[in-house]
């Protein structure tokens, strides 16, 4: 039992401890105190949904259907491209907020839709979380393998949770407005490069 856990537990956060897309939308979440635990959930969730997913066997249908992934991946390109200019126009125009946690921010179904779009837009997901997990769980046996599921989702559970919840701690960095431009900056540059990688 405590193999498989820690190998999905070292899988898990090998694969998701990056920066990238998602990591940076709860970032940004955690900073500005806006509907964290909707987004840490949202994450984490999904991210369970798709290691489930994996683990019993369904990344065998994802690759017998390529035309899936290939729209997922142009839908997400589209939706990282668009992100990434509001991120842009954010860090031109400097963030609107006098103090963390104050000001005005998105709506919470907004917040989801947006999570929800970081997650399953992303066709790496499905190949990283789904198919790569799902393979290495499968090397442990029919019951190791639900060890294995288990460590990953606790790994994902935790990143998504430490991010969010752990944002708060840069708070004295971000009450400046440049650091809000600098990181708006950042995430722009990364929802294009990932847009990019993604069409490429």
């Amino acid at each position: 039992m405590i193999l498989p856990v820690l190998s999905g537990l070292a899988s898990g956060l090998s694969l998701i401890v990056a920066i990238g897309a998602q990591n940076a939308f709860v970032l940004r979440q955690g900073l500005q105190r806006s509907h964290v635990a909707l987004v840490i959930a949202v994450c984490a969730l999904s991210d369970l949904v798709l290691i489930v997913l994996g683990v019993a066997g369904i990344g065998v249908v994802i690759e017998q259907a390529p035309a899936v992934l290939e729209v997922v991946r142009w839908a997400g390109a589209a939706f990282l491209v668009a992100y990434g200019a509001f991120a842009a126009w954010r860090a031109v125009r400097g963030q609107a907020l006098g103090q963390l946690g104050t000001g005005q921010s998105a709506g919470w179904a907004a917040v989801l839709g947006t999570g929800l779009a970081f997650t399953w837009l992303n066709p790496h997901v499905y190949l990283d979380t789904v198919l790569l997990l799902g393979s290495i769980a499968s090397t442990h046996g029919p019951d190791g393998r639900w060890w294995f599921a288990a460590g990953a989702g606790l790994a994902s559970v935790a990143w998504f949770t430490a991010l969010g919840v752990g944002a708060r701690f840069l708070a004295p960095v971000f009450r400046r407005r440049s650091a809000w431009r600098v990181l708006d900056a950042v995430i722009a540059a990364v929802m294009v490069t990932m847009a990019i990688l993604l069409v490429a």
